[in-house]
């Protein structure tokens, strides 16, 4: 709700605004972008000459908003963000980033990508979510005091929603608060998902590798991949997401894990021996 109530009203307040979305941008940045109604150019994936192409087909004027994310969820890769500012900044456009994969999970204080490469400074609107790394529910953009105004005045999305539930916005603000000081939680969810990552790659398992925390495993077809997941929940107790089209492109079907800080050896020694029983008995491809 946050992405598509923000985006969708920088397109409508900003007379001519053009927004530049990275081609793998989530759903929710998307239909924002959609329900704005304004021009929108699709630029390849943390490809940033081509965003500095496309920008300098437009004069500095006219209003443009570059949007993207930090860890991109599907495959877990991470953006080169310090460019992407600085090619924005040349082009005189704004800088809109999502962080819902990233705050309390990166930075040393828990305030995403951004905050561990030390430029949250560099972006003008940050988007975020009590969710995923802290736990709770609903979303938030953080930006200057009249940027802020300036959404919340204009936004259906906002304007129209109930707030949140005093519980829930409790436990939003203890999860914060410990976050921007603890270091136990992030540094133990890089180290299970590194000791995940490993021991898939040890069975062969196809593994997607990259930068971040989230662990995405190919099967490359959509019926396989739900099978494998019914398997999964009914056999062994282990609920994961098929991740089908059009989530992700059609022949990269996947199941995406993300192990927790708190999950033993124990525990990946059972969901190694189910993937490893499955994989096999549905003669799915392991890694070359």
């Amino acid at each position: 709700m946050a992405n598509e109530a923000a985006l969708s009203t920088l397109a409508r307040i900003l007379p001519g605004c053009v927004i530049f979305s990275d081609e793998q941008n989530h759903a929710s940045m998307i239909e924002g972008i959609r329900h704005g109604g304004g021009p929108k150019r699709i630029w390849a994936h943390n490809d940033v000459e081509d965003l500095d192409r496309q920008l300098s087909e437009y004069s500095k004027d006219t209003p443009k908003v570059v949007a993207f994310e930090s860890v991109y969820s599907m495959d877990g890769d991470i953006a080169p963000i310090a460019e992407i500012c600085a090619v924005a900044k040349k082009h005189n456009a704004l800088t809109y980033l999502d962080e819902v994969h990233a705050v309390g999970i990166y930075g040393p204080r828990g305030g995403g990508i951004a905050d561990r490469e030390g430029l949250m400074g560099e972006v003008d609107i940050i988007e975020g979510t009590l969710a995923k790394g802290f736990g709770l529910m609903g979303g938030y953009i953080a930006a200057s005091t009249n940027m802020i105004d300036s959404i919340r005045s204009y936004a259906p999305g906002f304007i129209f929603t109930t707030s949140l539930a005093p519980a829930i916005v409790a436990g939003a603000v203890a999860s914060i608060r410990h976050l921007k000081e603890s270091q136990v939680e992030r540094e133990q969810l890089q180290e299970r998902s590194r000791e995940l990552k490993d021991r898939m790659a040890a069975a062969n398992l196809p593994v997607l590798e990259n930068p971040s925390h989230i662990v995405p495993v190919m099967v490359g077809d959509p019926v396989r991949c739900k099978k494998l997941t019914d398997a999964l929940l009914e056999r062994f107790g282990v609920y994961v997401q098929p991740i089908n089209y059009p989530t992700v492109r059609r022949g990269t079907e996947r199941i995406r894990l993300t192990p927790a800080p708190y999950h033993t050896d124990a525990d990946m020694d059972y969901l190694m021996d189910a993937l490893n029983t499955l994989w096999q008995e549905m003669d799915l491809a392991r890694a070359a």
